[in-house]
C-alpha cells in the first residue's frame, strides 16, 4: 500500500500585525504581589493609627471604638 503524503499550503495573513507577549515569570509575579500586600497592610495600619490618635485628641469615643476595632485585625498574631 502506498503511503499517503500530506501537503501543507500556506496563505499570507492579510490582517493587522500581532505582537507576541512574553509571560511574566511566576517568581516575579509572586514577589510583586507580596510587596504590594505589605505596602497596603502598612498603609492601612498607619491610617488607622492616625484615626485613633485624632479621635483621642478630639475626645470622640464612637470614632475611637470603631477605629480600634478595625485596628485589632492588624495587631493580631
Amino acid at each position: 500500500m502506498k503511503k499517503e503524503k500530506i501537503v501543507y499550503r500556506f496563505y499570507r495573513y492579510e490582517g493587522e500585525k500581532l505582537q507576541a507577549k512574553r509571560e511574566i515569570p511566576y517568581e516575579l509575579r509572586l514577589f510583586s504581589r507580596l510587596i504590594l500586600d505589605e505596602l497596603c497592610f502598612n498603609w492601612n495600619k498607619n491610617r488607622l493609627e492616625e484615626d485613633i490618635n485624632s479621635s483621642i485628641e478630639e475626645g470622640n469615643k464612637e470614632e475611637f471604638l470603631k477605629a480600634s476595632e478595625s485596628y485589632r485585625h492588624f495587631i493580631w498574631e
